[in-house]
């Protein structure tokens, strides 16, 4: 009996046995319940094919889509203070920064960019909402200042994404400090007549969108991104009132004049080649990946052979 129960029963099982799958295979969407396949969503940008719905997604997934060729090289962001305020709740601010960094790969909140979209330069910033909610730090502050200052040195347009849920509260008023620091550093955009564009992506709240998230030239959405300063629950709970359907989503901003444009995720990049190059100045952007071939000067006509000289008649 042992032998059965220890052997054989094992082996039999072992060959009939379901086969795990990985977990990161499939993703369920949030909205409509269905189930993607990792590339077909990975393809489609993260957003789902069913029914539109747009996933969170990761600043260099981003970029990767954003640029041509999916090229860009890294700004380099001076690093603050580690733990300024010795700040502890349930764990140290140390512990929490670096479970952050161990979850997402990144070092922060922004990740800070420069390349081409359509043969223009540009230097982008988007906020990872996976960090810490995308909360504004003092590197975020020092993320938008240098990019910022790169835009004006290579004199070309910054676009920034944005998505947190607001200041963050481990670094106190430090982190409050970083509202009138970045509306400078876009002050700076403006006094070098450049273009500043904001892509408000889900979420973007409190105090980003209080400082350089509505500074925007443009002012563009994601389909149905959540875009306020205190929440629809909170404002319900102080007015005791029912907020009206779709209140401080993008579609709802539009309407009301908040927002230029409200734009899917996957034609982000052809409207925001058409919007730089025209704020630029440039001409439209020629489709395809290779430039515009030079305008080559027309081949001259051959001369014409010398017409030979009769020969004098002898004498």
């Amino acid at each position: 009996m042992n032998w059965i129960t220890n052997y054989v029963r094992p082996k039999i099982n072992s060959l009939f046995s379901r086969r795990e799958m990985p977990e990161n295979l499939w993703t369920k969407c949030d909205e409509c319940g269905t189930m993607l396949f990792h590339r077909e969503l990975s393809d489609n940008l993260n957003v789902c094919p069913s029914c539109g719905h747009h996933m969170g997604i990761s600043p260099r997934d981003r970029f990767t889509a954003l640029f041509d060729g999916g090229v860009f090289s890294e700004v380099k962001v001076p690093a603050p203070i580690a733990d300024p305020l010795q700040f502890r709740d349930q764990k140290r601010y140390p512990e929490r920064m670096k479970a952050a960094q161990r979850d997402t790969g990144e070092t922060e909140a922004m990740l800070v960019g420069e390349g081409e979209i359509g043969r223009t330069p540009i230097v982008a910033a988007a906020q990872d909402f996976s960090f810490m909610g995308g909360s504004m730090g003092m590197y975020v502050g020092n993320a938008i200042i240098a990019a910022a200052e790169r835009a004006v040195e290579r004199k070309c347009p910054l676009i920034l994404f944005s998505a947190a849920g607001g200041a963050r509260m481990q670094e106190g008023i430090l982190s409050l400090m970083q509202m009138p620091r970045t509306t400078v550093a876009i002050q700076m955009l403006r006094e070098a007549r450049l273009p500043y564009i904001v892509v408000l992506t889900h979420p973007t709240t409190g105090g980003v969108t209080a400082s350089y998230a509505m500074l925007g030239d443009v002012q563009i959405a994601e389909p149905n991104a959540l875009i306020c300063f205190a929440g629809p629950r909170v404002i319900e709970q102080t007015i005791r009132e029912k907020l009206p359907e779709g209140f401080q989503r993008a579609e709802y901003l539009l309407d009301h004049g908040m927002l230029d444009r409200v734009t899917p995720r996957t034609k982000m990049r052809d409207e925001l080649i058409i919007i730089v190059r025209m704020l630029m100045r440039e001409p439209p952007a020629i489709r395809g990946d290779l430039p515009a071939p030079a305008d080559e000067p027309a081949l001259a006509a051959p001369e014409a052979p010398p017409e030979a000289t009769p020969a004098a008649p002898k004498a």
